[in-house]
């Protein structure tokens, strides 16, 4: 895997490209699924990096500044006219540039500039076009540097030419392309400084010789304007279907799940240990800084949720108890974001997928060992997700479902996340308020689910 580089600022004058860009940009990037600041509008677009891939395919990075939002110092909002400083994202766009739209591209279209370089040529996702998509993975089929962008391979894998693309049409936070069900490239829309963990991780994983875990075979990363990883490609699971899709064929055929859970329980167990050996624990974390920071991370989403605020102070009590109990297990590195939509189910195993961590969290902050109870609530909460999808509700399949994980982790860990009671309740209500400040955000028809668990672990402590 290749090592950080040395930072290189960008000399390039790319001002001109945004004066074609930029109105169009400001429109098109607030509606796609990715972006992160759908609640603040775009103050300021300005391009960091442009490379020309192949005829008629412009790579960008582009840094989005976002409306100030009013400063927040402990969980209490700073004195009126306090504006904490303007939110700021990198986001990669892959945009193709012809005289005429095909048809088939109509759906990818993001305008006509009416300026500058580009004016009056068709704008559009470049990724929604097989052509593209084949060219960018003859990139990666043959290694090299483009500008300031390098493709890099794992020699000992053969990746074909000739493989048909699909762009995977699902709601996630970055963009996916299918080949010939045989390899899938997750380009990643929001970049970070530094090697992102859906690389770092599974690299490290497959050195361990763990199979839990596909192993990268080719990815592309940029070295400007900061060293940054933008695409992991990964051998694809054709005949798998993930935990999410498998739970609720289960609750909607009334079958039992509680085998399958308990053989994710295993799995995950599996893929932590072998983390710690891949990775350097972080010994046993002092429980007191975890618990104040989860008290921050509810005092913030309370501010900016109000159907939180009523149970804060019952909230804060899991915290509480988390700084005055037994440290748990050593902390390590962990996946960060566990739940039914980041595994798949292949035959009778499961593997586990998309190490990237919580997009929202600084990448740096999302590789700091944790302890992994961490991941252990996330799939818990999972479980309640998904038995909330169907009416009536089923809260004794989702306990089930959580006895048989929490038991199947247990016989492959060798100790057993229920008998932590105070650790897991805490970790679990910071997920549960993770969730809401999510939803509220993105999906407020879904803020009733975390809102549900809020509820549940406020009045009845678990």
């Amino acid at each position: 895997m290749p090592k950080t580089a040395s930072l290189q600022p960008s000399t390039a004058d790319l001002a001109e490209p945004m004066a074609s860009l930029g109105s169009l940009l400001r429109e098109w990037l607030p509606r796609q699924r990715w972006f992160a600041g759908k609640d603040r509008p775009v103050t300021d677009l300005r391009l960091l990096s442009m490379t020309e891939l192949f005829p008629g395919c412009l790579h960008l990075l582009v840094h989005a500044e976002h409306a100030g939002v009013p400063a927040v110092h402990g969980g209490v909002p700073a004195p009126a006219g306090t504006t904490a400083p303007p939110p700021a994202d990198c986001y990669q766009l892959l945009l193709g540039v012809r005289q005429q739209l095909a048809p088939r591209l109509h759906r990818a279209f993001i305008g006509r500039p009416v300026e500058g370089s580009l004016a009056g040529l068709a704008i559009y996702d470049a990724l929604c076009d097989p052509r593209s998509a084949q060219l960018l993975l003859e990139r990666l089929r043959h290694p090299g540097g483009s500008g300031p962008l390098r493709f890099e391979a794992d020699p000992s894998v053969l990746i074909p030419g000739g493989l048909v693309p699909r762009l995977l049409d699902a709601e996630q936070s970055n963009s996916s392309i299918i080949y010939g069900d045989e390899f899938i490239l997750k380009v990643f829309r929001r970049i970070q400084p530094g090697v992102n963990p859906d690389l770092e991780v599974p690299w490290a994983l497959a050195r361990q010789g763990c199979s839990r875990v596909p192993a990268p075979v080719a990815w592309l990363r940029t070295t400007q304007p900061e060293e940054a990883t933008l695409g992991v490609l990964q051998p694809f699971l054709p005949d798998a279907a993930d935990g999410w899709t498998l739970a609720l064929r289960a609750l909607a055929t009334g079958d039992d799940f509680t085998a399958q859970a308990h053989q994710l329980g295993q799995a995950t167990a599996e893929v932590h240990l072998a983390l710690a050996e891949a990775f350097p624990t972080g010994g046993h974390r002092e429980v007191a800084g975890t618990a104040t920071a989860m008290a921050e991370r509810l005092e913030a989403a309370a501010h900016s949720v109000p159907a939180l605020r009523p149970y804060a102070v019952r909230l804060r009590t899991a915290f509480a108890a988390l700084a005055s109990c037994d440290a748990g297990p050593p902390a390590q590195r962990v996946h960060g974001d566990l739940h039914l939509g980041q595994v798949l189910r292949a035959g009778r195993e499961w593997f586990v997928i998309d190490f990237e961590g919580e997009p929202s969290r600084p990448l740096a902050e999302r590789r700091i060992p944790e302890s992994p109870v961490r991941d252990v609530a996330g799939m818990l909460r999972s479980f309640d997700y998904a038995a909330r999808q169907r009416r009536p509700w089923r809260p004794e399949w989702a306990r089930r479902c959580r006895e048989a994980y929490c038991a199947g982790y247990a016989s492959r860990a060798g100790w057993d996340p229920r008998k932590k009671h105070a650790l897991l309740r805490a970790y679990e209500t910071d997920r549960a308020v993770y969730e809401v400040l999510y939803e509220a955000r993105h999906r407020p028809d879904w803020l009733a689910v975390p809102m549900a668990a809020i509820e549940r672990l406020a009045v009845r402590g678990g």
